[in-house]
């Protein structure tokens, strides 16, 4: 997968100069929609096929500042995958390659009426899609 390129916006920064770091979280969405998108499954198609995919779980370790206009990469993984939830980590890194941000996000998908899907059942092309992006075990 290749990484989500994101320039920090004169906006997302703070009066230091400084992104803000509510900012790394929206980041974290685009990257996610991104990876979805090189899967194959877009937001939108997964909203018309009836699914919908809210956070259940964040986790953010910020390690170094960004400022403006630096290029940021996003690398997205998907670290678990249980047929109803997955676990994504990200890992940001400015242009140097310094890591910048290390995250983890949490998702369950849901149907339009709020019912837990369970995707091999529900979607089974998309189950598979995931599965096949799971590390590999040793």
């Amino acid at each position: 997968m290749e990484a989500y390129k994101h320039t920090v916006q004169y906006y997302e920064t703070d009066r230091m100069g400084i992104t803000h770091h509510s900012n790394y979280i929206r980041w974290m969405e685009e990257a996610r929609v991104d990876y979805l998108a090189q899967l194959g499954w877009n937001l939108e198609k997964l909203e018309a096929m009836g699914a919908v995919s809210p956070v259940t779980t964040l986790e953010a370790k910020y390690k170094r500042n960004t400022t403006f206009p630096e290029v940021i990469s996003i690398w997205v993984t998907l670290t678990e995958f249980s047929g109803v939830r997955i676990k994504l980590r990200y890992v940001m890194k400015n242009a140097a390659g310094e890591e910048v941000f290390v995250g983890q996000s949490e998702h369950c998908f849901l149907d339009r009426q709020g019912r837990i899907l369970r995707l091999k059942k529900a979607f089974p092309a998309f189950a598979q899609a995931l599965e096949e992006q799971l590390p590999r075990q040793a």
